[in-house]
């Protein structure tokens, strides 16, 4: 809550990791009434910016012991190919990146290589062979990188059919998506537990490094578990698996993740809705897919960078159809969080491919205080965030 002074009142969960409390403001008869359903810890400080640093202290403090890295550069297929990516069309990119000398260090196969969701070592074969991908980037002299749904359990899948006992019973964490219905892995079952381990460390072993996990939001659905544990419980220990399994010096980034109970167990976190070239989501809703929606939600969040972890905005889109570019790529590179590119390089011209470069660089750990967003009016909301 930002006084009229300039002064700040800020109001958190303190032990995200145990429970995230609520909290909810109204204004009743001219005051302002606070009220949580959980325990919450009140700081007051003299500006907003202070206010947070704070608070990105305390969270840290009790939370964080791996050290936050200056993750470097990276490509990703999902901006461009969707989840019909193919192997050549990495191939294609990775030559363009080689040649063009983009700085680019890390190079992320998304959504679309996998048989099912759920079933993660196993490559449909329309995309190709996903080890001859690793291979080659590896030889490239670069950090192969991947996306996984790892607490997700696609009904289509054979670890469905074949464990259904490894099921979150009542947990459903999508009723209809990549065309089926989507339920949750229970970390806490023993044998789903040491699958997880021995996925991602099947996947090390073919030289994926980086991982970008998604829609993690569902390992801290309640249900019935093996073990009575609540769901954010049961989350942390998903990501302490994936930990295990992958290796201490693997990159992790968290995505559609619940933010606060991930603190400690990632190294980089995406802080927004997805990016998309519209500028405006659909039906004007501000928690959808569009550059508007991702870059307010970004600098609300800018003050976690360099203290919780390393804030990843979603993806660099420089190509023509991008609406309105210049926001974006001065958000991106203002923000100083991990830098990815997304766009068709084979397909860029000269002047893209410049402003591709520019920007792929390796994330600068300075937090980025509120007043750093001042500016020409971009279309946003400017109000800074009231609570955490």
């Amino acid at each position: 809550m930002v006084n009229e002074d300039g002064s700040a009142d800020l109001f958190f969960s303190p032990r995200p990791d145990l429970e995230v409390a609520t909290i909810r403001a109204a204004d009743t008869s001219g005051r302002l009434i606070v009220r949580a359903n959980g325990s919450v810890d009140h700081l007051a400080a003299a500006s907003l910016d202070e206010a947070l640093a704070a608070v990105g202290g305390r969270l840290a403090e009790a939370l964080v012991s791996r050290p936050i890295v200056a993750l470097p550069a990276g490509w990703c297929s999902w901006y461009t190919y969707w989840n019909a990516v193919t192997a050549q069309d990495i191939i294609d990119n990775l030559e363009v990146i080689d040649r063009e000398e983009l700085g680019i260090d890390v190079v992320q196969v998304d959504d679309g290589y996998q048989q099912e969701i759920g079933d993660w070592l196993s490559s449909r074969a329309a995309f190709g062979d996903l080890e001859d991908v690793a291979r080659r980037i590896v030889d490239s002299g670069r950090t192969p990188g991947l996306w996984t749904a790892p607490f997700m359990v696609g009904e289509h899948s054979d670890l469905a059919r074949m464990h259904p006992d490894w099921l979150v019973e009542g947990a459903v964490a999508a009723e209809q998506h990549w065309g089926q219905r989507i339920g949750v892995l229970d970390v806490t079952h023993p044998a789903a537990a040491e699958h997880l381990v021995a996925m991602f460390a099947a996947l090390r072993e073919r030289g994926f490094a980086f991982h970008k996990v998604d829609f993690i939001y569902a390992g801290a659905m309640e249900g019935r578990r093996h073990e009575d544990v609540s769901g954010v419980e049961a989350y942390r220990r998903g990501l302490d698996l994936i930990r295990a399994g992958a290796g201490q010096d693997a990159v992790i980034l968290g995505c559609g993740a619940p933010l606060l109970p991930s603190i400690g167990l990632v190294d980089a976190m995406r802080i927004s809705p997805d990016v998309m070239p519209a500028w405006e989501p659909d039906l004007g809703d501000i928690s959808q897919p569009a550059m508007r929606s991702a870059l307010a939600a970004g600098r609300a969040r800018a003050w976690m960078h360099g203290r919780l972890w390393v804030n990843d905005p979603d993806c660099v889109l420089v190509r023509p159809e991008v609406e309105r570019p210049e926001p974006w790529y001065e958000y991106v590179a203002t923000l100083g969080g991990l830098a990815v590119s997304s766009d068709p390089l084979p397909h860029l011209d000269a002047a893209h491919l410049d402003r591709t470069r520019g920007l792929m660089v390796p994330a600068d750990l300075e937090p980025v205080g509120w007043d750093a967003w001042a500016g020409p009016d971009q279309g946003l909301i400017h109000r800074p965030p009231a609570f955490l």
